[in-house]
């Protein structure tokens, strides 16, 4: 049986080396202690996205430290994952009085934390709670951890990466390249989705999503999909409305026992890890993602960026769109603009 275990090992470590090399392991680098430089954090590591988060965090090569937070369960998470054999260290902390401790010394922390969407809301519905615990881990960061790279997945992002900049600003410690909101999840639907409609392999797809990401925000740039592809009109529509409501899709599915998790992990350990990656030296690598911006006339928008060794190292800006996607995005701006200020207007307020 222990002869049998290993030979399913084997198998699997080269199954997992062929088809996700990004997630599970970055497969340029060797597991050397050498090699283990970064320490990241994950704030709200104990929920439906930060725990997979944090297993697939665990499993890179390029993380020496990985700290995680969260209000509750956060000791018996690390426990959990520190069982995991990989040579990143993972150590838990829980409650806010700990908070700062988790941050010392982070030079990445992703923030997952706060409420998931039940049936019938949107993503603005979860302003009142989110848009609080968004507040609470960057006013954090901003004093115990003012470099780190911060990058955000609580919803609403349009107006949770505002408030968290509003936040680094006020206690004058603002880097604009610094603070990122991880979108990678509408990209990777929008690679599913057209994938599955032509009959691709969805590994072998790329598709630029620029605007926000809640509903009609959310804009995938069919017409620069690499391959090219082409659709009717009407299938086009059909298409990019089921990229912006598959995380409806999602809540519905699970009738009030939360939202697009797995997928948002998986996407969010994709950014990460290329972030990693970038900050290690790794050239080219692009995401779309919401940061602030001067590419419209709004603070911030979701477009290509390049990443670097201190976060976004260049926007690459929107791009040529086609007559639809320029009717999107005309659109989208005062939705957008209308969360910005939102979230804006929380800080301010106090």
């Amino acid at each position: 049986m222990f002869v049998s275990w290993i030979h399913f090992g084997s198998m699997l470590s080269r199954l997992l080396r062929s088809r996700v090399p990004l997630v599970l392991q970055d497969v340029k680098h060797l597991a050397t202690t050498d090699q283990l430089s970064l320490n990241v954090v994950v704030c709200g590591a104990s929920g439906g996205i930060g725990q997979p988060l944090s297993l697939l965090l665990k499993q890179s090569t390029l993380i020496k430290e990985l700290a995680l937070y969260d209000t509750v369960h956060s000791i018996g998470v690390a426990a959990d994952l520190s069982h995991v054999p990989t040579l990143a260290k993972v150590k838990g902390f829980v409650g806010r009085d700990q908070l700062k401790d988790a941050l010392k010394g982070a030079q990445v922390v992703v923030i997952p934390a706060g409420m998931p969407r039940k049936p019938g809301m949107t993503r603005d519905d979860l302003f009142d709670t989110n848009a609080s615990i968004i507040k609470e881990i960057t006013e954090g960061i901003a004093e115990a951890a003012p470099k780190a790279i911060i990058a955000v997945i609580t919803n609403p992002i349009n107006s949770t990466l505002p408030i968290a900049a509003e936040v680094m600003k006020k206690a004058g410690v603002f880097y604009p390249k610094r603070l990122i909101g991880i979108t990678t999840l509408d990209v990777i639907r929008a690679r599913t989705f057209i994938a599955e409609a032509k009959g691709f392999d969805p590994m072998h797809i790329n598709v630029p999503v620029i605007g926000g990401h809640a509903g009609t925000t959310i804009i995938p740039l069919v017409s620069r999909a690499t391959p090219s592809v082409s659709f009717p009109q009407d299938e086009l529509e059909a298409l990019t409305k089921k990229i912006q409501e598959a995380g409806t899709e999602v809540v519905k599915a699970k009738a009030g026992a939360g939202s697009a998790t797995l997928s948002m992990a998986h996407a969010g350990a994709l950014f990460v890890i290329d972030l990693c990656r970038a900050m290690a030296g790794d050239a080219n690598i692009v995401h779309c993602a919401f940061v602030p911006s001067d590419v419209t006339e709004l603070e911030y928008f979701a477009t290509p960026v390049l990443l670097g060794p201190k976060g976004v190292q260049k926007n690459l800006g929107i791009g040529k769109l086609s007559d639809y996607e320029a009717k999107q995005m005309q659109e989208a701006i005062p939705i957008i603009k209308k969360s910005i200020q939102r979230g804006v207007e929380f800080v301010k307020k106090g």
